[in-house]
């Protein structure tokens, strides 16, 4: 090898790989272990997230992983009824993100569309007058309103014309578990059908939407979504 190769190779070591090794060593086990990102691409937490958002995910909120593993080195919290949490499915380890309507030792039941929980139905006040309705298209007739619960508020949609699981019979949760479901009720495979999450799947919470850009007008930015909290 001429002297020239060699003082290309250790430029480009020095210049190129070195920094770009040490970067990969912070950066990859940050997200591993400490906060992380998530891609939104369906509508099955419509509206409170849409398609085309980036959600940030805290996952030092209930414990501490081994980077890169399952492993948990501390736990201090538990996931919370009402929490949006990103997990892995137990059907085919996809990640996805859900809202948590159910936690150990409820008792869930719907009932046209209508959650059940420890036999006292939530409270829904519908919202005609909403600032979602660019943002819905999949339904002409879709229901916007709020589900009011002793833990807080949220938004959830309805589709009318879509086929959907809107009943099921009572289901006790047990330790270590965890009910899932999107808020887009009608739109949303969750542990309506796949069952329900362990604990282990967990992978961190997400309140916050970092950048957002839609999907269905060539990706252009929703600046007024980004930095925003749900």
């Amino acid at each position: 090898m001429s002297q020239r190769a060699k003082k290309a190779l250790v430029y480009l070591w020095r210049e190129w790989v070195r920094p770009a090794a040490i970067a990969c060593a912070i950066v990859f086990p940050f997200k591993s272990a400490i906060a992380d990102w998530n891609w939104v691409p369906s509508g099955s937490m419509k509206p409170t997230i849409l398609e085309g958002d980036l959600v940030f995910v805290n996952k030092l909120a209930y414990d501490l992983k081994v980077p890169f593993t399952l492993w948990r080195l501390g736990r201090w919290n538990e996931p919370k009824r009402d929490e949006v949490v990103v997990f892995f499915s137990p059907q085919d380890e996809t990640r996805l993100v859900k809202r948590v309507v159910g936690v150990p030792g409820d008792v869930l039941e719907l009932r046209h569309n209508v959650l059940i929980r420890n036999g006292q139905p939530l409270d829904y006040e519908l919202v005609p007058q909403h600032n979602f309705t660019a943002e819905i298209y999949e339904d002409p007739a879709a229901v916007v309103a709020r589900e009011k619960n002793p833990e807080g508020s949220h938004w959830v949609l309805a589709l009318p014309s879509h086929q959907a699981l809107r009943d099921f019979a009572p289901v006790t949760v047990p330790p270590g578990q965890y009910f899932m479901m999107g808020d887009s009720r009608d739109n949303s495979f969750d542990s309506r059908y796949f069952g329900l999450v362990a604990r282990e799947r967990i992978v961190g919470r997400s309140g916050r939407v970092i950048l957002s850009f839609d999907k269905n007008h060539s990706y252009a930015p929703r600046f007024g979504r980004s930095f925003s909290a749900f």
